[in-house]
Formats: structure tokens, sequence, C-alpha cells
């Protein structure tokens, strides 16, 4: 892959946890090239590292050893400030457990960062309506989220990740607490942000969340063990340490689910 095309770029990336003998790689000598406009899904076994490898690519958290980069620029040895900044400009993240201010109504939980990136409350508040339309809560605007339904919360949590029109989305298990029904309102949102280009990368459990993806990257104590485009998606390539071959399995994910209507 030609590195200048990659988003988000990962180089020996270690993470470790802990001292002496029980001492974890959560994360162990990883490569990754995410390009522009590829939806990377991650799956792997509770424990095996990917949540982590979110939280490091995102700039949550700080690598023991490797180097990070974002859009041609290595993040991992940023001040915090500066690390804070690039976050708010140029990254959305959305969580399992939503993370909603509670006191906050819906339109204020997706204008929050819009605000603290620099915007004028008027852009923010624009920004926000047309974000909440988008994901089919216009009238729920007002709401707290005690008044929302999980669906809902989350989906208000996918519109706060795309205030700030970020270069990538992290998606840490984004279905992990929902119904059928709420889940395929999030893939809903997922496919038509992957369709209009948007640079998703995405942990989760959930087969059904895989099957919307360019790419799949599995994960096993902390390494990469297999790295497959997967048939009928989008144009991404990328390159890994897997040598997974799309079959078995990984070949039926996109007739998993139907995302029409």
């Amino acid at each position: 892959m030609n590195v200048s095309s990659a988003v988000v770029r990962a180089r020996g990336l270690v993470r470790t946890h802990g001292r002496g003998p029980g001492r974890v790689r959560a994360v162990d000598e990883v490569d990754l090239e995410v390009p522009q406009g590829q939806t990377l899904a991650v799956m792997g076994p509770s424990g095996c590292g990917k949540s982590t490898l979110l939280h490091l690519l995102g700039g949550l958290e700080r690598p023991t050893g490797g180097e990070v980069w974002m859009d041609g620029r290595r993040i991992d040895t940023l001040s915090e400030r500066a690390l804070a900044r690039m976050r708010r400009r140029s990254v959305g993240f959305v969580f399992q457990a939503f993370h909603l201010v509670e006191e906050l109504t819906a339109a204020e939980n997706v204008e929050l960062p819009a605000l603290l990136a620099g915007r004028s409350r008027r852009q923010a508040r624009r920004r926000a309506s047309l974000l909440l339309e988008r994901v089919g809560l216009a009238d729920r605007a007002r709401h707290l989220p005690s008044r929302l339904s999980g669906g809902q919360r989350q989906r208000v949590a996918v519109a706060r990740a795309l205030v700030n029109d970020p270069l990538v989305v992290f998606a840490d298990e984004p279905t992990g607490n929902l119904d059928t029904a709420a889940t395929l309102d999030v893939l809903r949102i997922f496919e038509d942000l992957r369709a209009a280009g948007q640079t998703l990368v995405i942990v989760t459990h959930d087969e059904r969340v895989a099957a919307t993806a360019d790419r799949l990257i599995s994960m096993r104590d902390g390494m990469f063990v297999d790295d497959t485009r997967l048939a009928g998606t989008g144009t991404g390539t990328g390159t890994g340490t897997g040598t997974g071959t799309g079959t078995g399995w990984l070949g039926g994910l996109g007739g998993l689910i139907g995302l029409e209507g």
C-alpha cells in the first residue's frame, strides 16, 4: 500500500500491562495500515487486545512500544494537550456503553464536541440538528438520555462522533448492548457512512457488524492471526500480518444480514 494513502498506520505496536511474571502483552508487535474510506472490522475473543488496539489507534492510550500515525502525523509522541486537540478534531468515538452526558439533551450531547473544538453555538446547533436528522432522531433532539432507548442512545453517540467531520470513526462494540432491531438501525447507519467514504474501524463480537466491512482482521493473544478482504464489499485493500483466504465462515459473512429497507 502507498503509505501516504493510510489514514491510520501502526508500526511494531506494543501495549503491556503489569510487571514481572504477570506482565501481559495486550497488543503484541502489530503492524496496520487503514486507507481512506475503508471500513475495517476487528474480531476476536474477549481479552485478545482488540479494544486496547482501538484505544491506541485513537490516542486514548499510549503504546509501550512502536508508533501510531494519523493522516501522516505521528501521534504517540504528542503532548497530552496536542493529543486531546487531535482527538477533538480528527477522531470520533462510539462506545458500547454510549457515554452520553445524562444531564444534557440528545442535541446538546451532539453539540458538545463541536463547542469544545471551537465552533460557535449556532454552528454546533446546526450541525447537531443535521446529524440527528441523519440518524433518524430529529424528533428526540430535546430528550434526555434517560428518555431514550438503548438503540436511540447509540444513534445519538454516532451523531456525536460525526459532529466534527472526523478523519476516522472508532467504534468499540457499538451493538454490544442493543437488541436485534436497534442493532439493525445502527448497521444501516454504518453502511451509509461506508458508502459516503467515511473511514471506520470497528471492534466487534457481532458477525452482523463484521459483514458490513470491507476488511476483517482477527486477533488472538494481542496479535493478528488473519487479515481478509471481504468479498463483495468496498475497495479498500490494506495489508497486515495474516494470511487468511476469506474461505469458510469468513466468505459467508456477507450473506448473514440484509440491510435494505
